[in-house]
């Protein structure tokens, strides 16, 4: 008992050094390697036990193979190219979404969302306590909300707010979504030595899921599209279209949510996690598109908007204006058109992509040409100040609405990180572990 003290005084005297981080860092580690050693001949061969593992297909993403690329404008656009200057960038493989996140696909977070703060109202059977004394969601409880009508009813609109009286309609400002992510950028500052500190390295979140319907009234004026604002998100119809009317923030939320939906399955089943679902970084984005190929104009290669046989082979905006001449309006499915050499749908025009940089007309300059990646997280200070031109994010790919020098490979541009429009969408990717999908030593 004695010695047990001794421990624990000394431990907490670690916790009061400057190098804190390092001593809890060197301790996991240590914990770690005393696993599974072999002691039989002395001899270094590592920690045994362990399997070799293979990074996983993720469904619905395509491999994305590690290469340099010529990143910038591939045509003679003079202003276009102070922003988008040519520079030559390496980029790490990483799987992608074939085709843009689909109003079902999101669909599925928002119901996810809804009903995790339904099973919470609820708590028993459908919130259990784990060994650790942590709640959790026991999903294998089905949830029969008809009987759980009265418990439930702080999560629907009042009957006064109803449009129509005798339906019970979710309030859909109640649906948010909390998460919590790691900062590296504030990890890797050597003055983050103490304790307390590390509250500033992990933060927290709160986001409305529910995409914004309105979208599609507010972005034109003199317009009518209230049919897609009701139906665009809600019908059958458009189920396999790419979701549109979602922030940046929103973008980063289903993110999160689809890595921890995954990482319950590696859990049940006791497998190594693979990287978390993020979106891509814009050079990401682009060297996608670009599908193997170097200086390109589109992603089929150009610099023609038009096959063989004299079909489009985007959704966008052509001939001066003739919305309906490429065989769409509003956005089409996902998966429509040819998709490039890897296989990714509507890397031009449909709609337009979220990345996860900041905007700035100066960031080809200094950042590196390994891996770049510019980012900024935007937070509404006291008095605004700067505010707007820090949270400007770089969108991608042109969009249904947009001409054809807005579809190019090297095209950016940028939306406010807390605007949502009927043009802009995005898709995810996750980092490829290990050198090549081609290695099987």
């Amino acid at each position: 008992m004695q010695k047990r003290n001794i421990v624990n005084l000394k431990f907490k005297m670690l916790l009061k050094t400057k190098n804190f981080k390092a001593i809890v860092i060197g301790i996991s580690l240590l914990s770690i390697a005393g696993c599974g050693l072999n002691r039989g001949t002395g001899e270094l061969t590592g920690v045994t036990g362990r399997s070799i593992w293979f990074h996983p297909e993720p469904v619905g993403m395509v491999y994305v193979p590690t290469g340099t690329f010529h990143t910038g404008q591939s045509d003679e656009d003079i202003f276009s190219s102070f922003i988008t200057p040519n520079k030559q960038v390496s980029i790490v493989a990483f799987w992608m979404d074939d085709t843009e996140i689909t109003n079902n696909e999101y669909r599925q977070f928002v119901y996810y969302t809804r009903d995790s703060i339904a099973r919470y109202m609820l708590m028993e059977p459908y919130v259990v306590e784990d060994e650790e004394g942590v709640l959790r969601i026991d999903w294998d409880e089905d949830l029969d909300w008809e009987e759980s009508a009265d418990d439930l009813e702080p999560m629907y609109l009042p009957p006064n707010l109803r449009f129509r009286r005798g339906n019970k309609e979710i309030n859909t400002g109640k649906l948010i979504y909390h998460y919590e992510w790691i900062d590296y950028n504030v990890a890797k500052d050597k003055k983050v030595t103490r304790q307390k500190d590390f509250k500033r390295i992990i933060r927290k979140e709160d986001v409305h899921v529910y995409p914004d319907t309105l979208c599609w009234v507010r972005d034109f004026a003199y317009s009518y599209n209230e049919p897609m604002t009701r139906n665009y998100f809600h019908h059958p119809k458009f189920d396999d279209y790419p979701v549109v009317g979602v922030n940046w923030h929103q973008a980063n939320a289903f993110c999160n949510w689809r890595t921890r939906w995954k990482q319950q399955y590696w859990d049940r089943i006791q497998a190594p996690r693979t990287e978390d679902f993020r979106l891509p970084t814009e050079y990401e984005w682009e060297y996608a598109a670009r599908g193997g190929r170097d200086n390109n104009m589109y992603p089929w290669g150009g610099p023609y908007t038009r096959n063989a046989k004299g079909c489009f082979l985007a959704n966008f905006k052509p001939n001066r204006g003739n919305l309906v001449d490429d065989g769409a309006f509003y956005p089409v499915r996902a998966d429509k058109y040819f998709p490039n050499d890897y296989g990714l749908y509507n890397m031009a025009g449909n709609v337009s992509e979220w990345t996860a940089n900041s905007f700035s007309e100066t960031s080809h300059s200094f950042t590196t040409d390994f891996n770049p990646d510019y980012r900024y997280d935007a937070r509404p200070d006291k008095d605004g100040t700067n505010y707007l031109s820090l949270s400007r994010k770089v969108i991608r790919g042109g969009s249904w609405k947009d001409i054809a020098a807005f579809i190019q490979c090297g095209q950016r541009s940028y939306e406010y990180q807390d605007t949502t429009k009927s043009y802009v969408g995005f898709r995810t990717v996750q980092s490829y572990l290990g050198r090549s999908r081609n290695d099987r030593e």
